[in-house]
């Protein structure tokens, strides 16, 4: 197996914001359902591991982001694996537009969960194997995100669309509910830049989750968001987005 996957796409126009530009949820999206693909094409297809009581998902994130493409462009992207490590099968993806030139690149920490007890199963007792390679582009791996008080805060319910197949809220779709966090007005000047995602625990349907948010003094958005759970802090997923400036 080609340990390089590659794919081209068009950026349609249920794919872009308000402005024409890539949503960030449509483009981790997009690196997912290549590495998906990468993933099938090796034999590990969804129900491939399902049959064997497991299922993918992902653990944390890197996202640095270039020039998010705008609707019509064609975005050539490849994917591939990077050395198992003893808890994560960490996977890297990077895109390009047309000419050449880098969109934006992504580091992702996959891992094996059991469909019955949603616990993580270590690569070392899953019995899939994934050969992985180097290429010097990828990204550090994303690290944790301390938790820390923030000074606004709403609640969201988990509905329907926000489930993946594992029955589960989607990792993408955390990118939306942040996005909503800010107006357009500041969305129109300041694409997203550098992006660290961590999910703590899975949120299921109709579960309440508690969002709370800042803007740091350097203008990044830390984002935590956990469910109410007595006196514990019961963490669901953090996040830090850097964002940069409109280049006229």
């Amino acid at each position: 197996m080609e340990p390089i996957y590659r794919k081209e796409y068009e950026i349609g126009p249920d794919a872009v914001d308000r402005f024409g530009r890539l949503k960030p949820s449509r483009l981790l999206l997009m690196a997912q359902q290549i590495s998906g693909e990468h993933s099938s094409a090796m034999g590990l297809t969804y129900e491939a591991l399902a049959a064997q009581g497991l299922f993918w998902a992902v653990v944390r994130n890197r996202l640095q982001v270039t020039r998010l493409p705008r609707q019509g462009e064609r975005v050539y992207m490849e994917t591939w694996p990077l050395p198992t490590t003893r808890t994560a099968y960490p996977r890297s993806t990077v895109a390009y537009d047309a000419q050449g030139n880098e969109l934006f690149r992504t580091l992702s920490l996959w891992v094996l969960m059991n469909f019955e007890s949603r616990a993580m199963v270590l690569p070392g007792k899953s019995g899939v194997t994934v050969d992985g390679t180097l290429r010097g582009l990828e990204l550090a791996s994303p690290r944790s995100l301390a938790l820390k008080p923030m000074g606004s805060r709403m609640e969201r319910p988990v509905r329907f669309t926000d489930l993946d197949r594992n029955g589960h809220m989607n990792n993408a779709r955390y990118l939306d509910w942040i996005d909503d966090l800010l107006p357009s007005d500041f969305h129109s000047g300041h694409p997203i830049g550098d992006v660290t995602l961590c999910y703590l625990n899975e949120a299921r349907e109709g579960q309440n989750l508690h969002v709370t948010w800042e803007q740091d003094s350097e203008g990044a958005l830390l984002v935590d968001i956990h469910r109410p759970n007595g006196d514990d802090y019961d963490r669901v997923f953090a996040a830090k987005i850097s964002y940069g400036n409109v280049v006229l």
